[in-house]
């Protein structure tokens, strides 16, 4: 596998996506009678439960106008879109413009949680849906589902604290969010003052605060002033997390030609894969500890379907920033271990967790956290690389061509 061309993997990354994981979820996840997705799924693609999250009808949406805008204008595509952002709107907005977090079927709220991240989901599916379309109107309500969001996490006092004033921490998971959300609506309805602000606030804080280069690692919590906090939280490592957000910046110095935050991510990735990489089984562990202490939490080392996915974006991405060879052993090794551990032939699309080992530690294919989004963005993502790869291939040889060199 690992001598295949950027063609190659281009066409196996089209297929897994086109042929193997858009059709387990679609049509059947769409709720024709109330509206949204219904999501948690079994193997075979049967409904475990009705209840929906709003994460997931965000980012499904999300998916669904990415694959429109950029693949290909399926009517369809466009249809079961428009379905999950008309559940959205019309029942997952709390009466403090907050919005929920878990919903029945027919749109009635279960829980509401602490920190908002359902409105930045919401917001990239409306820009993409604004896109798609040209409305005004979603543009608008990216816009200011986006401000709400960026009010909630970044206002003092706003959002009920975590931790307590006796230890505060602060996360990873918000710098990224507004990161890559910022970046979506810029692409999607066109640059702002503001979200160009959101972008560069949030990569100055990811290195200045989580990436520690005397440690040689990305840490999920720090205290405010970005020091290391000596407990099980202050120690806790998510591999999979920190590549994620090592590709973003890897993403961002793309789109910026800035060489340095190309180099910034392919550390981070280094660094995390080393800490992350299961030498024995294969696989990307879920939690390590900073200091190689035992990790608290008793699922710190199953394989989780999302760390795989996103190693698989950052590792590809590295590959094709640098020519790097042992990233392209990486991308390989890990294509190969994600194919054989967390594929199902039978009824396509990926399990959700495996034991260490790699066996089967559940047949759910969707829950309230799993829905049509890790998995096909990377395949999206990964597919949409190659081919730029192929593209810059052709060009190269047309030149060399026309030129005679």
């Amino acid at each position: 596998m690992e001598g295949q061309s950027f063609q190659q993997l281009a066409s196996r990354y089209q297929k897994m996506l086109l042929e193997d994981c858009v059709p387990f979820w679609f049509p059947r996840c769409v709720d024709t009678e109330y509206g949204g997705y219904l999501h948690c799924l079994d193997r075979d693609g049967s409904l475990l439960d009705s209840d929906k999250s709003v994460w997931a009808q965000g980012r499904m949406a999300w998916m669904l106008l990415t694959l429109y805008n950029h693949v290909g204008q399926r009517p369809e595509w466009l249809e079961w879109a428009e379905s999950g952002l008309q559940f959205l709107e019309k029942y997952c907005i709390d009466k403090d413009g907050r919005m929920f977090f878990h919903m029945t079927c027919d749109g009635k709220p279960i829980r509401k949680r602490r920190y908002a991240f359902s409105e930045a989901f919401a917001a990239i599916a409306q820009a993409a849906y604004a896109r798609a379309t040209g409305s005004d109107r979603a543009a608008s309500l990216a816009t200011a589902l986006f401000a709400r969001f960026t009010h909630l996490n970044f206002t003092p006092h706003v959002m009920t604290p975590k931790f307590t004033d006796t230890r505060p921490l602060t996360s990873l998971s918000p710098r990224m969010i507004t990161l890559v959300t910022a970046r979506e609506l810029c692409d999607n309805i066109g640059p702002t003052p503001e979200w160009e602000y959101w972008i560069d606030r949030s990569v100055d804080e990811i290195i200045g605060l989580f990436v520690k280069p005397e440690l040689e690692c990305v840490l999920e919590n720090v205290a405010p002033d970005g020091s290391v906090v000596d407990h099980f939280d202050g120690r806790l490592l998510n591999p999979g997390h920190a590549i994620e957000a090592a590709w973003f910046i890897m993403e961002e110095g793309r789109y910026r030609k800035d060489s340095q935050l190309i180099d910034k991510g392919c550390v981070m990735v280094d660094w995390m894969w080393r800490r992350g990489w299961d030498q024995q089984y294969g696989g990307i562990f879920y939690f390590r500890d900073l200091y190689d202490r035992p990790v608290q939490e008793y699922w710190h080392d199953m394989k989780f379907w999302w760390p795989h996915n996103e190693a698989l974006i950052a590792t590809l991405l590295a590959w094709i920033c640098t020519g790097n060879k042992k990233y392209a052993h990486m991308h390989h090794e890990l294509l190969e271990w994600c194919e054989k551990h967390f594929a199902d032939p039978e009824h396509g699309e990926w399990f959700g967790y495996l034991h260490r080992d790699g066996s089967l530690s559940t047949t759910i294919k969707g829950n309230l956290w799993k829905s049509f989004f890790h998995h096909p963005r990377c395949l999206w993502k990964c597919w949409s690389l190659c081919q730029e790869q192929v593209a810059a291939e052709k060009s190269l040889s047309d030149r060399v061509k026309t030129n005679g060199w």
